[in-house]
């Protein structure tokens, strides 16, 4: 699959997430600046790739892929990236053939490749292309390349068999409390591709113990900034490239952006400029909000000095010149003196936040100081009596620290700077002034 269409479905699919079909065709196309024809052309290449992975359930292919992905929403905890990272770089033939040889290896020991052809050959209909040898050894290749099958040693010719050694030591109770803590893991810690992928394998594994398909499903808690697992795709790219000290290029929508894409024609005549910043920047720190499930990239540009960018407006990224170790290392130095009191990613002026927070009952749990000092980061409680405490941090800015000290509602009192309690006060009233209302 090319990169630019990878680029394109990931956009189309946060937004057929976050807007669940609430848009026309060409409201859609609108806001994600392609063309109408492209619409159609991607949401049918979606609905072939949702038909290939739903073979199981024959009952729920009718559906549109807009409706089905709004009713999914909670009956699902299969994200969609996870969708979407199956398919990638994977036709459609290519898809239905390589499900073909795991269900041959998952029925059998141990096959050679002659057999897999035979098999896979003698399951598709007259009317599909048959595949060669050739290209089942590319497929086996592939996938014990990515550590799902494994080449037996011995005699020629070659066997392949899964590679699940870890589940075929396991007894079946071990198996099914392995599940449930990665299920757990996968759903409410910080999303993870390679979580959902190792939750999805041992979901198989126990299907095939249990055939009550509720067996396996007894947890009903999401991770519930769905959407925002899309933007994970693109860890990898920049991952990679801050371990190689390689400077990236992409285009950039801002969030506040009217379009969150635009489609790259390879016809002039059909050419029109994007609206997007084309960006060239060093990659130095990814870091994840979790407070508003966002990722961030913090860079830096020899113009501009450090940059923030949104992994959601981020599209087209590609790896550009390499620079030294001494460049790297002293702009990231001047990164982290930058943020060092960064609640976040504000590199703004330091301010001291000074806030009093009442405990609870004196006979239940101080659950509030228990939260203050394990997500206070580096502020201190600087005094405390029976019915209270006083906690003091020094920050870049105060917008960044604002939402955790908001979630505490009633608990908690802004003392210092004064600009911040004004604001909260403002806000506190702004709500009280909706239910007068009622």
């Amino acid at each position: 699959m090319a990169k630019e269409s990878f680029d394109k479905e990931i956009q189309f699919l946060r937004m057929l997430v976050l807007t669940s079909g609430a848009y026309s065709r060409q409201q859609f196309a609108d806001r994600l600046g392609i063309s109408v024809h492209t619409f159609d052309k991607t949401i049918r290449k979606l609905k072939e790739i949702n038909h290939s992975m739903s073979q199981q359930l024959p009952n729920e292919q009718s559906l549109e892929l807009a409706e089905a992905i709004r009713l999914d929403y909670y009956d699902s905890a299969d994200p969609m990236l996870l969708f979407l990272f199956r398919a990638k770089s994977l036709k459609e033939s290519e898809s239905q053939r390589i499900s073909m040889l795991l269900a041959a290896l998952h029925n059998h020991n141990a096959l050679t490749a002659m057999e897999l052809l035979d098999l896979c050959c003698g399951s598709l209909s007259a009317d599909s292309a048959q595949p060669d040898e050739k290209t089942i050894r590319k497929d086996l290749k592939y996938l014990e390349e990515v550590g799902v099958i494994v080449r037996e040693s011995g005699i020629r010719p070659h066997r392949y068999r899964i590679q699940n050694d870890l589940i075929q030591a396991l007894s079946e109770d071990e198996l099914i409390d392995l599940f449930d803590f990665v299920d757990v893991m996968a759903n409410t810690q910080v999303p993870s591709v390679q979580g959902y992928l190792l939750r999805d394998s041992l979901k198989k594994n126990v299907a095939q113990l249990h055939t009550e398909k509720q067996a396996i499903q007894p947890f009903l808690y999401k991770y519930h900034y769905y959407s925002r697992i899309l933007d994970e795709a693109h860890l990898f790219i920049l991952l990679d490239a801050i371990h190689n000290h390689r400077k990236i290029k992409f285009l950039y929508f801002s969030p506040k952006s009217e379009k969150s894409y635009a489609s790259k024609n390879t016809n002039p005549i059909f050419e029109r400029e994007t609206k997007g910043r084309e960006e060239l920047t060093l990659p130095l720190k990814v870091v994840y909000d979790h407070q508003y499930g966002r990722w961030y990239l913090l860079s830096h540009d020899s113009r501009q000095g450090i940059r923030k960018y949104r992994l959601e407006g981020m599209t087209q990224i590609g790896e550009d010149i390499q620079v030294s170790e001494q460049l790297f290392d002293a702009v990231y130095k001047k990164l982290e003196e930058k943020i060092q009191y960064s609640w976040l990613i504000d590199t703004g002026h330091s301010i001291t936040v000074r806030v009093r927070f009442f405990n609870p009952g004196l006979s239940q749990p101080n659950f509030i100081k228990e939260r203050v000092l394990l997500q206070g980061q580096w502020g201190q409680i600087v005094e405390e009596d029976e019915q209270s405490f006083i906690y003091e941090i020094v920050v870049n800015g105060s917008n960044e620290i604002k939402p955790w000290l908001r979630s505490f509602g009633s608990s908690c009192e802004i003392l210092e700077p004064p600009l911040l309690r004004s604001e909260m006060i403002a806000e506190w009233k702004e709500l009280q002034s909706y239910y007068e209302s009622i």
